[in-house]
Formats: C-alpha cells, sequence, structure tokens
C-alpha cells in the first residue's frame, strides 16, 4: 500500500477501525490480505484526518524499522506546513522520536503520552498529542492503544 502503515502487523489501522467502526478489521481486506486504502481515505477525508511524516529525509542505521536506529536527515518545516494549512489545531504523534521533531520545533520538552501540550510554531498554536506506537512491538494491547487514541476523537 502506497500510503502510511502499510505494514499488517501495526495495529494503526485497527486502532483506527476500533475508534470510527467498534471493529478492528473494518479498514482490513480480508480477501487481498491487506488494509483497505479506498475505505482508509474515505474515513480520513470524512473526519478531516490528515497523515505527514515528522522526516522528510531519513538514514536507517540498521535494516529494520526500529525507530531506535533512525537518523532524521530533514525533519519536516512545521512552520511552513501550518502556513499552508492553518486550520490545523491538533498534532498527533505515534512516538517518542515524531514527538522530539514537533517539540524541538516548538521549543517544549517531549510531553507524556496521552497529556495534550498547547503549542506555538510561527504564528500558529496547536495542540500537541504524544501518543503509544501502534508498534506491535510496543508492550500495550490493541483495546489500550484504541482507549489512549480514542479521547483525542471524542468530540
Amino acid at each position: 500500500m502506497p500510503f502510511f502503515y502499510p505494514n499488517r502487523i501495526n495495529d494503526f489501522w485497527r486502532v483506527m477501525g476500533m475508534i470510527f467502526f467498534g471493529d478492528r478489521e473494518a479498514l482490513w481486506d480480508g480477501r487481498e490480505k491487506r488494509f483497505d486504502l479506498a475505505a482508509i481515505k474515505l474515513l480520513l477525508e470524512g473526519e478531516k484526518i490528515a497523515l505527514w511524516d515528522t522526516a522528510m529525509a531519513v538514514r536507517r542505521l540498521r535494516d529494520n524499522a526500529s525507530d531506535k536506529f533512525l537518523e532524521i536527515v530533514e525533519p519536516i518545516d512545521l512552520a511552513r506546513l501550518l502556513d499552508e494549512y492553518p486550520s490545523i489545531s491538533q498534532v498527533i504523534t505515534t512516538g517518542e522520536k515524531a514527538t522530539g521533531v514537533i517539540a524541538h520545533q516548538a521549543g517544549i520538552e517531549v510531553p507524556s503520552i496521552g497529556v495534550p501540550v498547547d503549542c506555538r510554531v510561527g504564528g500558529h498554536g496547536f495542540r500537541l498529542w504524544r501518543m503509544p506506537s501502534t508498534s506491535r512491538a510496543y508492550p500495550l494491547a490493541l483495546e489500550k492503544k484504541a482507549e489512549a487514541y480514542r479521547v483525542i476523537f471524542q468530540r
């Protein structure tokens, strides 16, 4: 899948399925054995959720997906992104490294998991959420991950 979180072992789309459909498999195409990109895009558009990387260029220091062995060569230019999309009111990260990129640009310490912090970058204010990683390597049950993320989307 040419999109975010394509690895079927990652729980991100299962978490989103649980939150928005009450079904961990709602965004999974069992016949094709992959996540359903069309359904994912409909969900994101309908809920006004955008996804973006916190790094524009990275170097993997080992041949695995662990962020521990990821060097960020070029971080996102968050001020420019917020200038382009001034309606962004919340930035949600799915791990410590990604949160560190945003926190650094906002001039704050990395916040605790699940505790939102009001930030400013350039002329834009937003709420930063550091959320638990959705990697299966992160030792938290899927239901607990969904519970943590659900707080953000409650209206």
